[in-house]
């Protein structure tokens, strides 16, 4: 049974200018998470308003989407099920945490959505033929360090394909790095978008195969983060 959407979320969504259809979509997908997030710890927001600022954030990145899309360290969903709400594309998430991976596969099933849920850390999926260079969109919420996020989206997009990373504050060093990565990944910075505040999306375009030595073994992206010196 679809769940009612949260009215709470449903007010900031409508107040942050969505659209009638896709807010009551984006409040159902509210209601889920809501509904779960004591048992799965799936967010720090308390209540569905607080929740759909995260929503109004994903939604900054519905230009940019093209299908298919892999959201990586997917945790609640976000950005990738929103996304895939705004935009239609069949979205693949990514998530290593099981109990948070089969609520993703509800999720996508209560909502109707073209997609799958990969149980497995990001560094294996990676690695899988039928995931590596497949996708036109990675997406991953800070999950990491710039470097890191980049190590860990890149080898999944074909070549021509896009990662949006967003970020919140970003130091020079952090983003000299990320574009240092980025070349050695086989992608290329090609832009940093303010969205308001100290938060920003960077874009990194694929522009030929990642080399068979990345992403490093579980764990190593995050504890040694590409050119992060």
């Amino acid at each position: 049974m679809t769940p009612l959407p949260d009215p709470a979320a449903l007010a900031a969504l409508r107040a942050g200018g969505v659209d009638a259809p896709l807010a009551e979509r984006l409040a159902v997908y509210a209601a889920l998470v809501v509904a779960a997030n004591r048992r799965l710890n799936l967010t720090g927001a308390r209540d569905g308003a607080a929740f759909a600022e995260h929503l109004l954030d994903a939604l900054t990145l519905a230009g940019d989407v093209s299908a298919p899309l892999v959201d990586v360290g997917s945790g609640n969903g976000v950005p990738g099920i929103p996304l895939a709400l705004a935009t239609g594309a069949a979205v693949t998430l990514v998530e290593p945490i099981g109990k948070r991976a089969a609520f993703l596969r509800t999720a996508l099933s209560t909502l109707g959505l073209e997609g799958a849920v990969v149980a497995a850390r990001a560094e294996d999926a990676a690695r899988d033929p039928g995931l590596r260079e497949q996708f036109q969109t990675a997406t991953a919420r800070a999950v990491a360090s710039g470097p890191a996020v980049a190590e860990l989206t890149v080898p999944f997009l074909a070549v021509g394909g896009r990662a949006l990373l967003q970020r919140g504050e970003l130091t020079a060093r952090e983003r000299d790095a990320v574009a240092d990565a980025a070349l050695v990944l086989g992608a290329e910075l090609v832009e940093e978008r303010t969205v308001g505040g100290e938060r920003r999306i960077l874009v990194l375009t694929k522009r030929s195969p990642t080399g068979p030595r990345f992403p490093r073994r579980n764990g190593v992206p995050t504890k040694r983060p590409l050119c992060l010196r």
